[in-house]
């Protein structure tokens, strides 16, 4: 329990879930029992068999459980989700909470620019499905507010006047926006964009935005809807997925060369191709279609007038498809061996600051898997909800990292200082030691063989090439 920090800066509900995690962990440790049967299944250095009748926290947490404690931290977190309650926080900004902000901002401008700001901003931002009065995407609105007052103004005046100096710092602007942008496109294309469809105007601008805004952010028109939502999570990071990870050593920096560049310079080829296979040709021809046309839209800019194009399109687009499978590699590089078909363990679960704050939950990895469309509010409170299920099924969760930083560990073979950051939960995890947690986090990264693939996928279609390794495929 010494090993967790809980940061001031995390969100309210990270704070509660950590704690509560914690809490866990102290009263485990302070138990002197034997592990119970959910939890030795199978020795340290390796991810325990899941026990099929294992269900709910009682199964997994049943020496250590606090159902009063658990209850009240739940309440408290839907209570902070919940329009109806007092203590219902509409999220404005990722930096700052709204309550910080009634500190810190002078009472004029905090009720009179910042309040009716809100009001106004709840009628045009979407309703999650969950909310019937009010609702939390106030910041969708935001964000949209600064995206068209710096990025796509700065972008206009680079080719009316360019110079160097402001192509850099248009560059510089567009890197800190990209995560944050990113995950607001994530909430757009499993949600159906981040307005109100009551308004034919607000409407038709939620339509219209991303083709706008995506190209300046590094992302070409359309594909990360087809690749995410069409292909990755139909697939699951299985032998089908083009950014599945079984079939590489994923603590190898070659493997994750290949990975990466495979990606970065045949996506446009190979994402078409796999809606070919899978008998899906309209989604082929699509995806073909917005990826060519972005690609000859930036080629006609560039020949026209090549230096702000560089800054405002090129560079967006290189870091981008750098960045996407980067993380894609943090989130999918620990896969248990013996159940990688498991959305609790093939990706794992981050309470941290960037990722969740800034990223709307993006932490929070496996709670998407689980459920794609689940509002990004609700994945602590699922979490919570459902933390017997995780600790049963041995999910992986850290807290203080985030996955560029995971997946740079993990390459650097760091697994001693993985093990630290790791989040124990249920009896086998708390009671390992640190290097057993490093052993079983080194098992998480072994290739998987094609014979193990077909064997743990039921004989699934192989559609991702072999990893080329020194010119020989492995």
């Amino acid at each position: 329990m010494a090993s967790i920090t809980i940061s001031p800066e995390l969100p309210p509900n990270d704070v509660i879930l950590l704690r509560n995690l914690a809490d866990d962990i102290q009263r485990c440790q302070q138990n002197t029992g034997p592990p119970n049967s959910n939890g030795s299944a199978k020795p340290p250095g390796g991810i325990a068999k899941r026990n099929s009748s294992a269900s709910g926290q009682e199964a997994a947490n049943g020496r250590y459980i606090s159902p009063p404690r658990d209850e009240g931290d739940l309440s408290r977190m839907k209570a902070l989700n919940d329009p109806a309650s007092q203590d219902y926080e509409p999220t404005v900004f990722s930096s700052v909470d709204l309550p910080d902000l009634e500190r810190r901002l002078h009472p004029v401008i905090y009720r009179h620019i910042l309040l009716p700001y809100i009001k106004w901003a709840q009628g045009i931002a979407r309703h999650p499905r969950y909310v019937t009065r009010e609702h939390t995407d106030v910041i969708m609105v935001t964000h949209l507010i600064f995206y068209f007052t710096t990025s796509f103004p700065s972008a206009i005046w680079l080719y009316y006047h360019f110079t160097y100096l402001h192509g850099i710092i248009h560059f510089a602007m567009q890197f800190y926006y990209l995560g944050t942008y990113t995950l607001m496109m994530h909430q757009h294309i499993h949600g159906g964009g981040v307005l109100r469809k009551q308004s034919g105007i607000i409407h038709l601008f939620d339509v219209v935005f991303p083709y706008i805004t995506d190209p300046l952010m590094g992302h070409t028109w359309n594909t990360y809807y087809y690749h995410h939502v069409k292909h990755h999570h139909v697939e699951g990071n299985g032998p089908d997925d083009l950014s599945s990870t079984l079939r590489y050593q994923r603590d190898d920096f070659w493997h994750f060369l290949h990975y990466v560049g495979r990606f970065y310079v045949l996506i446009w080829l190979d994402l078409p191709l796999y809606f070919l296979r899978k008998d899906r040709p309209t989604f082929g021809l699509k995806t073909f279609f917005w990826e060519i046309s972005n690609y000859i839209t930036i080629f006609v800019l560039f020949k026209l007038n090549s230096r702000p194009t560089f800054f405002v399109f090129v560079l967006p687009l290189m870091l981008m498809r750098a960045g996407l499978m980067v993380g894609n590699w943090g989130q999918h590089a620990l896969v248990d061996p013996d159940e990688p078909d498991s959305d609790y363990r093939s990706s794992i679960t981050l309470i941290d600051v960037p990722s969740n704050r800034y990223c709307f939950n993006d932490g929070y990895h496996t709670s998407h898997h689980l459920n794609p469309r689940r509002h990004w509010r609700e994945h602590p409170v699922h979490f919570l909800a459902n933390k017997g299920a995780y600790s049963a099924e041995h999910a992986l969760v850290f807290h203080g990292i985030d996955y560029l930083e995971i997946t740079v560990r993990i390459l650097l073979k760091h697994y001693d200082y993985l093990a630290g950051r790791l989040v124990p939960i249920g009896d086998r995890q708390i009671a390992m030691t640190m290097a057993e947690r490093a052993e079983m986090l080194r098992g998480c990264t072994r290739r998987f063989s094609e014979a193990e693939i077909a064997e743990k996928f039921r004989g699934a279609a192989a559609a991702a090439p072999a990893v080329q390794t020194n010119g020989k495929a492995k």
